[in-house]
């Protein structure tokens, strides 16, 4: 009797590449800049010409240590570099450097917030098998077709040849597409905070391999595995293990092999397309690099690293819950990306409520940084100035109507939101007298209204909170108005 779906559990593992944010490239001073011309960051060691050698960037081992520590890895006291044989168009040496049994660091983990729609937010510890330093390939372009010659050609652009790699292997401890896009996330956002890559997945900053078996239940030996390569956003990580799922139980379900093999995700018809037969390492004929000396890292040097890292998501996430008060959902937002966590942070420290400000900066603050391109350090619009018109409206000088009015021009150019609203007086009228007497030329003006209200009409108080609003360009107090309208139309 065949399973059902709900029998069947995925076994989903992710290797994620990481390009580390070096000026220059693991084994040379060759430029790292993305978008230049093609082939014009390259040199002998890049190529491997005959009589060039590799020397390891500094700043390569202390931005993969850093990674590493942040995921609770364990750094290795000694470890090699090996040569990985790789027969690609765009590997100008036909090998690649790489680490294979000796990396960097192992046997570490992360903590994964799972928001899925419908159900609880949970947290979930994923294991990470392993960091290890690495170069990386050129890349392919597929200029199409040749009308003179009568055939297809790629161009072959090394520019990316060599740039820096920390390879970040989980274990297999991910079940649904969900998790594993949630996991790449969190280790793209610890990476950004931590500044050793911008992650930037459109210019393939980071990407990932998607590791995954089907099997029925959790007690059952693993499936065939499959690989889907060179994953470059979340969603495509989701959907793709979705996909592949359901492709492997209908397989298993109708009789039919899943192989072991190297797919690819096609978004445009949002499924995985049959690449190669899947490679194993000992295809790969791994030995140690004869040009490159053990990699050392004394108990000194990595704690010095350590004291460096900065307080990272989970932990801020942590913070502003217990500490703060925020919701998990405001948490989860402030903490997306460094820029806007430092950015609340100093609005809080100028004494604004957290809430406030949590509201403000993941609304209206947010979607006029996205919507322009830019990163939170680059408002003119300063911390202390956003803590200021929350103190105004807390304070009941200003209506929330008007700090959003007024927030345009802040956002643009900055300033004090208190010296523009004493400049246009545009504080709220909260004098209990002068908000009677409007109530009262009003009730005069709207006699119908009024009569129609004291017979049970009760919603019309609305309609004469607007038409005090109105007279006042919403500068009444709408706490007091509203308290003064209803003593006065209830008689």
């Amino acid at each position: 009797m065949p399973a059902t779906i709900a029998e069947w559990e995925a076994v989903i593992g992710l290797e994620t590449h990481v390009q580390l944010g070096t000026e220059s490239k693991i084994f040379t001073g060759a430029s790292t800049s993305f978008g230049d011309n093609p082939n014009t960051h390259i040199d002998p060691v890049v190529c491997g010409l005959p009589g060039t050698l590799p020397v390891l960037n500094k700043k390569v081992l202390e931005y993969a240590v850093k990674a590493a520590l942040a995921l609770n890895l364990n750094i290795a006291e000694h470890s090699k570099f090996d040569r990985k044989q790789y027969f690609y168009p765009d590997l100008p040496k036909n090998y690649q450097i790489s680490q294979f049994d000796q990396p960097i660091a192992e046997e570490g983990w992360i903590d994964v917030e799972v928001a899925e729609k419908g159900k609880d937010t949970y947290v979930k510890k994923i294991g990470i098998e392993r960091l290890h330093m690495e170069e990386d390939a050129g890349k392919l372009v597929h200029a199409g077709s040749d009308r003179l010659a009568g055939s297809t050609y790629s161009l072959v652009d090394y520019n990316r040849a060599g740039v820096a790699l920390a390879e970040i292997v989980s274990k297999p401890d991910l079940r649904t597409g969900r998790e594993a896009a949630e996991y790449a996330s969190e280790i793209r956002r610890i990476m950004r905070y931590l500044g050793v890559s911008d992650g930037n997945m459109q210019e393939g900053s980071l990407r990932c391999d998607v590791n995954i078996s089907v099997r029925r239940g959790p007690k059952a030996p693993f499936g065939t595995k499959v690989e889907i390569k060179n994953m470059n956003s979340f969603s495509a990580i989701q959907k793709a293990c979705e996909y592949e799922i359901s492709r492997q139980i209908k397989a298993y379900e109708s009789g039919e092999p899943v192989i072991q093999e190297t797919r690819l995700w096609d978004e445009g018809k949002q499924l995985t397309k049959s690449m190669r037969s899947k490679e194993g390492s000992s295809d790969y004929r791994y030995f140690p690099d004869p040009d490159l000396g053990p990699i050392e890292v004394t108990e000194e040097l990595r704690e010095a690293w350590r004291n460096e890292l900065p307080e990272l998501p989970a932990a801020k996430r942590i913070r502003y819950v217990e500490e703060l008060s925020l919701s998990s959902y405001d948490a989860r937002v402030l903490t997306d990306e460094l820029s806007m966590a430092s950015y609340f942070e100093d609005v809080v420290k100028a004494g604004a409520a957290a809430k406030l400000a949590s509201n403000w900066i993941t609304g209206d603050i947010a979607a006029y940084v996205n919507a322009n391109k830019l990163n939170f350090t680059e408002l003119p619009f300063s911390p202390k100035d956003l803590a200021e018109m929350i103190k105004l409206i807390s304070s009941g000088k200003i209506s929330g109507k008007i700090a959003k009015e007024i927030l345009p021009e802040l956002l643009k150019a900055g300033g004090s939101p208190e010296k523009i609203i004493d400049e246009r007086g545009l504080g709220m009228i909260s004098d209990p007298s002068t908000l009677s007497d409007m109530v009262d030329e009003l009730m005069v003006d709207y006699p119908k209204e009024v009569e129609a209200f004291r017979g049970g009409k009760k919603k019309l108080q609305g309609f004469f909170v607007g038409q005090l609003m109105k007279i006042t360009s919403g500068k009444a107090d709408p706490k007091l108005a509203n308290q003064i309208l209803l003593k006065k139309l209830l008689g």
